[in-house]
């Protein structure tokens, strides 16, 4: 029997309307108006096409987006000056830079110039930080989305084993982090691991997050396993596909994300969420962050 599909979409589609209700009512009762200031250094294609997606995204929730594009040529120094601006000023609730930068600049300067309570990305060392020992922070876009994804199935997470392949900054770590505090039971594979396949055949719920095409088969996978590909691979033939051979595993597991329309707009979604979370903030007396 094939595995049910978890459409990304299909559950984006739900959180996003949510999400607009909430920042209309921010709007009307608050006079606030949730603000995603984005920067973009340089002409990479993938890059974007990720931004134009977040900005119609944005567009479509009532939230308002700043785009500011910038040359490769663009000096660190400069970069961080804007980040600065962005910081200091009240009607903006997040700040993101897209990621890659170019050589000449150290991404991670960049990411902890950004004030953790403007962070909605998730990435700088507080939100991290506080993610890790279960105080309230942004949580990175791509994990909370695979968390949110994994929620909405009928199963239960506690005492399941999580086989996390990868070991990334931005999803195999923290992804691994935030099912611990579910109570999964997690292990962590990578590029060192040995015997890969004797691992992730123990997982009930796999996710792969290494950037391989098709590098998990059928032979990874337990029978009625959770499968989540992160993977977003381009062929020859210019197909995009994930991780896992989604038509070899899908027969095996109970329940299998698509290369596209899985992850992916769950990533922006929760994006969405931490700037609106990140107005609501402002709403308060007591904020949840310092700038």
């Amino acid at each position: 029997m094939s595995a049910v599909i978890v459409s990304g979409k299909d559950l984006a589609k739900e959180k996003r309307a949510f999400i607009k209700e909430k920042v209309s009512e921010l709007h009307t009762e608050k006079n606030i108006q949730p603000s995603l200031a984005v920067i973009l250094v340089g002409e990479d294609p993938a890059s974007q096409s990720y931004v134009r997606a977040k900005e119609k995204a944005c567009e479509e929730a009532g939230i308002n987006s700043i785009l500011e594009k910038y040359p490769s040529s663009i000096t660190q120094d400069e970069l961080l000056e804007r980040i600065t601006h962005f910081n200091g000023d009240a009607s903006v609730h997040g700040i993101l830079v897209q990621l890659p930068l170019p050589d000449h600049i150290d991404e991670l300067a960049v990411i902890e110039h950004i004030s953790p309570g403007k962070d909605v990305d998730g990435f700088h060392p507080v939100n991290i930080g506080r993610m890790m020992i279960d105080q309230k922070s942004f949580l990175p876009c791509t994990p909370y989305g695979i968390v949110e994804m994994i929620k909405s199935l009928d199963v239960s997470i506690s005492g399941k084993h999580v086989v996390v392949i990868g070991r990334s900054n931005i999803v195999g770590k923290p992804v691994g982090q935030l099912l611990l505090k579910e109570d999964a039971t997690v292990t962590y594979c990578h590029s060192r691991t040995k015997d890969l396949a004797s691992i992730t055949k123990q997982a009930d719920i796999l996710i792969a997050a290494v950037g391989r095409a098709k590098l998990i088969g059928p032979e990874y996978v337990k029978d009625g396993a959770i499968v989540i590909d992160v993977g977003v691979n381009r062929l020859e033939t210019g197909k995009l596909c994930g991780d896992v051979d989604f038509e070899a595993v899908k027969e095996k597991a109970s329940y299998i994300t698509p290369v596209p329309g899985g992850v992916g707009p769950m990533t922006i979604t929760m994006l969405l969420h931490n700037t609106l979370q990140s107005a609501q903030n402002e709403a308060c007396e007591n904020k949840t962050f310092s700038s």
